[in-house]
């Protein structure tokens, strides 16, 4: 049995010869085209690596359509995926990969002996590739399986490669309120008289105020009265991109009980320190800058 990409792998039922399933080959593992498959189902959307059995057969793709994949229009996304757009970090990886290799949809689908509506398929869907798929990409991109699915999540981040042509923008105040306002782990800064010190806290943003938690006796409570530096980031690994957001202001103690009451009503986060956090702190940003990294095209 040999097939080519864009053939149709089809399943019959031994007792009356009637198709039972069938599905588009998006994936070829050996350059031959004998099996194994990766077979997108048809009554499922679903792609599943395939050693086909005595009951199976290839139909082929009709001549005039052989290489010529841009000619076929993009496979409508089986029910319930999510819409193009909204990909996947495996997704997100693959597409990065590609555009570090400066490979074309088609050339890397063509390297990785699949179909390029089934690569425009991973990179714009979330999705579960197998991982023979994930090796021949891996290979095609000049990368790693390990990359591909996201491995070494533990390793500090910014170890990616760089964009082939960055560029590095200021942000304007509005934008560096409405970055903070996505709330979850910040970075405040302080000087001791032992030295300088930064702690990592949880915060919430509340009428324009950055507020977090701690308990009276902890290091962050050395922040109250004091000048400090709130720093915010976010870095996409996959994209090798990202932003950061400085906040300077005086930090205080809320100590108003209707104040406190108000903020545990509307605070969105919790320390993930867990225990008596008592000490509600806020900060009310005098200066606001912020920087971020793009895509020179973008």
């Amino acid at each position: 049995m040999r097939a080519q990409l864009g053939d149709r792998l089809v399943v019959e039922s031994p007792v009356t010869g009637a198709t039972r399933r069938d599905g588009e080959i998006v994936g070829l593992h050996h350059d031959d085209g004998t099996p194994p498959y990766d077979v997108r189902w048809s009554d499922t959307g679903e792609v599943t690596v395939v050693f086909p059995g005595p009951d199976a057969h290839i139909q082929h793709e009709p001549p005039h359509q052989q290489h010529e994949p841009h000619q076929h229009e993009p496979h409508e996304p089986y029910e319930g995926a999510a819409p193009a757009g909204n990909p996947g970090d495996v997704g997100r990886r693959i597409a990065a990969a590609r555009t570090r290799a400066g490979l074309s949809l088609e050339e890397a689908a063509g390297r990785a002996r699949m179909s390029p509506q089934y690569l425009a398929y991973l990179e714009g869907h979330p999705s579960d590739p197998s991982p023979a798929t994930l090796l021949r990409l891996a290979d095609a991109l000049g990368t790693t399986l390990d990359g591909l699915r996201g491995g070494g999540q533990e390793r500090p981040p910014g170890q990616g490669q760089p964009l082939l042509h960055p560029r590095l923008v200021d942000l304007d105040e509005d934008e560096c309120r409405a970055l903070l306002s996505t709330h979850g782990v910040g970075r405040v800064a302080l000087t001791t008289e032992d030295g300088p010190v930064v702690y990592p806290v949880n915060y919430d943003v509340v009428d324009g105020d950055l507020v977090f938690r701690t308990a009276p006796d902890a290091a962050p409570a050395e922040a109250v009265d004091a000048e400090v530096a709130f720093e915010v980031d976010r870095v996409d690994e996959a994209m090798s991109q990202g932003w950061s957001v400085l906040a300077l202001g005086r930090a205080e103690a809320m100590t108003d009980p209707e104040e406190v009451r108000r903020l545990q009503e509307r605070a969105r986060s919790s320390p993930w320190a867990g225990g008596q956090r008592t000490l509600w702190v806020r900060i009310r940003p005098t200066r606001l800058t912020g920087r971020r990294i793009t895509p020179a095209d973008q």
